[in-house]
């Protein structure tokens, strides 16, 4: 077993901040996750890179924005060539394994992982590709719609459980095999849940936490329509949110099931901590908890992601190693991109293992600084970019300090003061006392992109993948989707095995030597 310190991330999906204890939360029940975060570094302010799943996983493991290299929706092609932390961890000597959901789309799979446990839960084809040249267009195959929310309640079994099962108990079983094996790198290891993405159904174990609890209907009721703004207007026809009546019994239920599920990712967090524990490698384990993206909730009658509000795009972010970090708050703002060169600091401050230049150029910056408690020189700023269904040209959004600023070509700007307005009601774009302040969005957004440039290339690519797409789903369908490996002539007890051996090797802690006299 490896003496050097390891990295584990568990990562939720759809999970907002704003839906956890140690955010403030008082409804849910999330007392691992709690623990972690006040053992921990906890972040107040980290946002998504990109509110929408496959866009902030490659902002995430790249640690560029999503512009630079084409991750722009759900169907959007990762180039073998962009690195990631998986290869950049290789570099510094880590075994890389990850397990659950990455969204990769395309025939490489693994993207600079050693090993990839289960497969993916949703298609690695471009099959979900927005259509900007017809914006006013529902796409009812695999748009959202609000059937999540009409239908929340009690499921004993669910596409979604049986998946998480897998990922979980294949992640307690990469823990154990990394204990009893002799390779002496430090692990790598990334969980990666679907919970508690919609749909909002939840194994009655955790729905019946919530028996006794008072679920909060929403702060910001839905607004009269000549009073919302475009996008919104534009998610809450992508999301098909007219086609049904909405109760208010309604929207508990979805929140009461959500709550739900974020409790069974809480548990399953539980139960890999006492992996680490049985294995002694909680001592020497940096432990990172996050998500892609939030989920709205009901906010302003909204649901699920693709809006730069709080809800949405205000992500958790938690760094837990109490033997090499006291415990703190940090208050900068931060984003995804910022993991990965976070990740290369702690792999070189917790090993010593030279840091490997960059490959690309890095939108991010690491953040153990501001673990240690250092803010002096940090920017205290982050960038999102939607460029998704919902949007017909590219959306930007800048925090910088407690002010938010939101700008696109199709719509008027936002500016939100976040201290004093936190559910965002009241849009400043037009108040004289921030004059300045909005020059200096004003700047940095036109510095950041071309806004005008880069929505012809996003059409273009949108129009080359749909007709690639086309083209490869006629006659033998050859699927990108991943198939984990398993080659059971070696799993447990096989005749070319040596018995003895092969029984002291898979158990840990090892037992006494067996020295049996021979007659």
């Amino acid at each position: 077993m490896s003496k050097h310190n390891n990295i584990l991330i568990v990562m939720a999906d759809q999970l907002t901040a704003k839906a956890l204890g140690c955010y403030g939360n008082h409804e849910v029940q999330s007392p691992n996750i709690d623990k972690l975060a006040n053992e921990g570094i906890i972040f107040e302010a980290a946002y998504s890179s990109s509110p929408l799943c496959t866009p902030a996983r490659y902002a995430f493991v790249t640690g560029q924005n999503i512009s630079r290299f084409g991750g722009y929706d759900n169907a959007s092609y990762l180039p073998s060539t962009i690195p990631t932390f998986g290869h950049y961890l290789r570099l510094m000597g880590y075994k890389t394994s990850v397990s659950g959901k990455m969204h990769f789309v395309g025939s490489d799979q693994l993207h600079g992982f050693e090993t990839r446990l289960t497969t993916d839960v949703y298609p690695a084809d471009f099959g979900w590709i927005p259509d900007w040249t017809k914006p006013d267009e529902r796409i009812d195959l695999w748009y959202h719609n609000m059937s999540s929310v009409k239908q929340a309640g009690v499921a004993a079994i669910t596409n979604q459980l049986c998946y998480d099962e897998e990922v979980g108990n294949a992640s307690v079983r990469a823990i154990y095999d990394h204990a009893r094996s002799e390779d002496e790198r430090p692990l790598f290891l990334l969980t990666s849940f679907i919970h508690p993405h919609d749909p909002y159904a939840a194994r009655k174990k955790y729905w019946d936490l919530y028996e006794n609890t008072q679920i909060s209907l929403p702060n910001v009721s839905r607004e009269e329509a000549d009073k919302n703004d475009p996008h919104q207007k534009r998610l809450e026809k992508a999301i098909d949110l007219d086609a049904v009546e909405i109760s208010s019994q309604d929207i508990i239920n979805a929140r009461r099931a959500y709550y739900a599920n974020v409790s069974y990712v809480d548990d399953w967090l539980g139960k890999i901590k006492e992996a680490l524990i049985d294995c002694e490698l909680d001592q020497n384990t940096t432990i990172i908890f996050t998500s892609d993206h939030g989920d709205m909730l009901g906010e302003y009658g909204l649901w699920y992601k693709m809006s730069f509000r709080e809800w949405s795009s205000r992500i958790p972010l938690i760094i837990h190693n109490p033997n090499r970090l006291v415990h703190r708050i940090v208050p900068q703002t931060v984003s995804q991109v910022d993991i990965l060169p976070t990740l290369i600091d702690i792999a070189h401050d917790s090993n010593g293992t030279p840091k490997p230049d960059p490959i690309d150029p890095l939108d991010g910056r690491s953040l153990l600084p501001l673990c240690k408690g250092d803010s002096s020189g940090d920017p205290n700023i982050c960038y999102s970019e939607y460029l998704a269904e919902g949007a017909k040209s590219p959306m930007l959004m800048i925090r910088k300090g407690y002010l938010k600023y939101i700008c696109c070509s199709d719509d008027p700007e936002q500016l939100f003061n976040l201290e004093s307005d936190q559910d965002e009601r009241i849009n400043c774009i037009d108040d004289t006392q921030y004059t300045t302040e909005i020059e200096t969005f004003r700047m940095l957004a036109k510095t950041h992109w071309n806004s005008d440039e880069l929505k012809g290339k996003i059409i273009a690519d949108q129009i080359r993948r749909r007709r690639v797409h086309e083209a490869l789903r006629i006659g033998k369908y050859e699927s990108w989707d991943y198939q984990p490996y398993r080659d059971a002539s070696n799993e447990f007890t096989r005749s070319h095995l040596d018995l003895t051996k092969f029984d002291i090797s898979s158990r840990f802690p090892r037992p006494k030597p067996f020295s049996p006299k021979k007659k």
